[in-house]
């Protein structure tokens, strides 16, 4: 009976190391399971991050300069004042959009200004622009220079046509007195058929009316032209000119004698002898506003 008993013993611990084995089997399945299981809800996790940074790159990719080098301006319009940060490898004309965005100014209409006119094609680095530089715009907008510039030029028109009802301005005794002094010894020199935009001097080596020596300073800046003279110095706003005549002198036709109006009649006439001819129309294209078409 003894060893009925322990072969029955022998017969019933395989059963339960089978059992084991199955319980054991089933306990690494489950594990297993609940790795992958985990595995991929941390890659799920990271893929909506992921997807969250991407979609958040995208928002604000328009408000952003990431990697680009930015300047502090200080944008000066009339007598309002911008302070803006600028991609410092802009050129002047993605300024002049800037400036458009912030005062409603087409860019075709501006006059942008640091040490000189902003030129389109050139970068804020190429011009040497730093922080806290000032930019000084100047221009109208389109219903300012419609309001301006009728008046002005129908006052053109009018002076036109009395002109051509005049003998030749040179020949009338107020400015014969004045062209018959001969050239100034230090009038600059001219260029006869071309047209040249204003130089970065003053022009100088003219008369005035009285025969005293007189220079044009045009202070594009501050929309200014100063007429300057030994005794003083006349600072008068480009908008409140009324109208520029000239006339070539008659045996110099590469010289001008050339009006400002700077009141209502041609008695507020302010004239000046011995202009080159090639800065005619550029003088009277900064004074009256036509360069804004351009």
């Amino acid at each position: 009976m003894a060893a009925a008993s322990a072969s029955a013993d022998e017969v019933d611990e395989p059963g339960m190391e089978t059992e084991a084995q199955a319980l054991e089997l089933s306990c690494g399945d489950a594990g297993e399971s609940n790795s992958s299981a985990a595995g991929k809800a941390l890659e799920m996790d990271q893929l909506q991050e992921d997807s969250d940074m991407s979609q958040a790159s995208v928002s604000n990719g328009g408000d952003s300069e990431t990697g680009k080098e930015l300047v502090e301006l200080k944008i000066i319009w009339n007598k309002n004042k911008y302070d803006v940060k600028f991609p410092l490898d802009s050129t002047g004309a993605d300024l002049k959009e800037k400036i458009h965005s912030l005062t409603g100014l087409p860019p075709t209409m501006q006059k942008v200004m640091f040490k000189g006119l902003v030129p389109e094609e050139k970068t804020l680095r190429e011009i040497k622009v730093t922080n806290g530089a000032k930019i000084m715009v100047v221009g109208s907008t389109i219903n300012d220079v419609l309001a301006v510039n009728t008046p002005k030029e129908a006052a053109q028109q009018e002076v036109k046509s009395e002109e051509n009802k005049k003998e030749p301005l040179c020949r009338q005794k107020q400015h014969r007195k004045v062209l018959d002094k001969g050239k100034p010894e230090d009038v600059m020199p001219s260029v006869k058929g071309v047209q040249e935009r204003l130089p970065t001097v003053p022009l100088s080596g003219m008369y005035n009316k009285t025969g005293g020596k007189v220079r044009l300073t045009f202070k594009l800046e501050q929309d200014q032209l100063w007429i300057g003279t030994k005794e003083r110095t006349e600072k008068i706003p480009m908008g409140s000119i009324k109208n520029v005549v000239s006339e070539p002198i008659e045996g110099h036709e590469d010289y001008h004698m050339m009006a400002f109006q700077l009141g209502p009649t041609e008695a507020s006439y302010y004239w000046v002898y011995w202009v080159p001819t090639q800065y005619v129309d550029a003088i009277k294209d900064t004074v009256l506003g036509k360069w804004q078409y351009f």
